[in-house]
């Protein structure tokens, strides 16, 4: 990666960091607030739900803004909106506050990840998206991990230190930006599918999807709650919130990569019965404080997984003029299962008890599994195309960071052997389906192990960007 492009990427990224210590731990914190008010599960659960419908209204109209005020001037305002939300739940406790609070956190923090995502995918060409990609993750992650550990040091200089730590993040997060001297304009990005488009193309992402925001909704906003419920400070709650993450961190591109040697399905459906054990390990063994942070480094692991083990497994059917498209569809059905989630599973808890977190679990996990094993009885999962790329949802612009060149090409491919028109009828596929490439065309490769050696043809990028230009529009 050139020194112009990385001094392109750094404000972003740096600011990207500094909201993110704060956000990573900022719904843990409001979990706990509510419980130690003695608030029931299902009022945190809908508190915790206005976040996630903030996040998906967001996604679908904040980059009109965007387009009307720049990428510096609308970070600055989505940033200083988060801030002050934040500092408002400071001065006013009240569960209806917090909620309409939360719900403007949630639509001002997706804007900060439009604003970010667009800017990187502005900064350089399909080539070097894999490592923004990479860059992008590492910093989304390792903000996370640090922003749970950060919350039993701020919890004990009082009350409302938390809250004034997170609101000086998000300030501060908007001097790497502000002091860039260029703009970067916003991308092209289309309509997401409708969702029954995606149900008709790929029922397994859709499901994938869905379920992964169920249970990653649930892991932000309803395990803390059972974390303290059994026992454990704050401080160890914030402790064991970042192994979570960091078993998302470190877990998801091993499995990912293994979906590249597998079939796909076959991989979901491990990944689903592998979350359904854990989630009987949480119930059934006896949980010291190590047996409790293998399990949820495990937990973390294998929940966050399953999305971009979804969207590969969708993307490997897709024509390339509809990569993007699906990508976002995709992305706002997670939203939608992160909305419910909360809402859906804290009766659950109120009812069965804090041990109800993982009855739920298990059983979201064994309807995956169900529902995965007949969707490959019913149509086998097609070759991957393209290497795994691991990704979070967040905004429908970072939908496009995963339409990388090789899955371009991979799909490109896959049209001369499959007619995929069928598929999403009013996009075409990207070249005539005239049968195989004719001898004198250079035969595009899928993608290559790090031990292949067999060279691309020359002319691919060349091919591969137009194509994915294609996929922009």
């Amino acid at each position: 990666m050139s020194r112009q492009l990385l001094a392109m990427a750094l404000a972003p990224l740096l600011g990207l960091f500094i909201l993110g210590i704060g956000n990573g731990f900022l719904a843990t914190l409001i979990t706990l607030r509510l419980d130690a008010a003695g608030e029931s599960p299902v009022v945190i659960g809908w508190v915790s739900s206005a976040y996630f419908i903030g996040l998906a209204l967001g996604a679908m109209f904040n980059d009109r803004l965007l387009l009307r005020i720049g990428h510096i001037r609308a970070y600055g305002s989505f940033a200083s909106l988060v801030a002050v939300t934040v500092l408002l739940q400071a001065l006013i406790f009240e569960p209806w506050a917090w909620f309409a609070l939360r719900l403007v956190g949630g639509w001002a923090t997706v804007g900060v990840y439009l604003v970010i995502e667009s800017w990187l995918l502005t900064s350089g060409d399909q080539k070097v998206r894999g490592r923004l990609l990479a860059l992008y993750m590492i910093s989304l992650y390792a903000a996370g991990v640090i922003g749970q550990l950060l919350l039993g040091v701020t919890d004990a200089m009082g009350e409302t230190a938390p809250f004034m730590v997170i609101g000086m993040l998000a300030s501060l997060s908007v001097l790497p930006m502000a002091m860039i001297p260029r703009v970067s304009p916003l991308i092209e990005h289309a309509e997401p599918l409708s969702p029954m488009r995606l149900i008709t193309m790929t029922p397994t992402g859709v499901m994938g999807s869905f379920g992964s925001g169920l249970a990653v909704a649930a892991v932000y906003t309803l395990l803390p709650l059972y974390l303290q419920r059994v026992g454990l400070s704050v401080g160890q709650v914030g402790q064991m919130m970042a192994v979570v993450v960091l078993g998302a961190m470190l877990l998801q591109y091993p499995l990912g990569r293994w979906s590249d040697r597998h079939d796909r399905q076959i991989v979901l459906i491990m990944i689903g019965a592998f979350c359904a054990l854990i989630s009987a390990g949480m119930l059934l063994l006896p949980l010291s404080t190590w047996v409790l942070a293998a399990l949820l480094f495990l937990l973390g692991g294998g929940v966050f997984a399953l999305y971009p083990v979804a969207v590969s497994h969708a993307a490997d059917r897709a024509p390339a003029g509809a990569l993007v498209r699906m990508s976002q569809g995709l992305l706002l059905i997670n939203a939608i299962g992160s909305t419910v989630s909360p809402p859906l599973i804290s009766p659950v808890m109120a009812w069965a008890g804090d041990a109800g977190l993982f009855w739920a679990f298990g059983a979201m996990s064994l309807f995956l599994v169900g529902f995965f094993a007949w969707r490959r009885s019913v149509r086998p999962a097609p070759v991957p195309v393209a290497p795994f790329a691991p990704s979070t949802p967040m905004s429908s612009a970072g939908a496009e960071l995963t339409v990388t060149e090789e899955l371009v090409q991979g799909a490109t491919e896959h049209e001369y052997v499959e007619d995929l028109s069928h598929v999403v009828p009013e996009v075409d596929v990207a070249e005539p389906l005239v049968g195989p490439p004719p001898p004198d065309e250079p035969h595009i490769v899928f993608y290559a192990d790090e031990d292949d050696s067999a060279p691309a043809a020359a002319d691919e990028p060349e091919r591969a960007e137009a194509f994915g230009g294609e996929a922009r529009r």
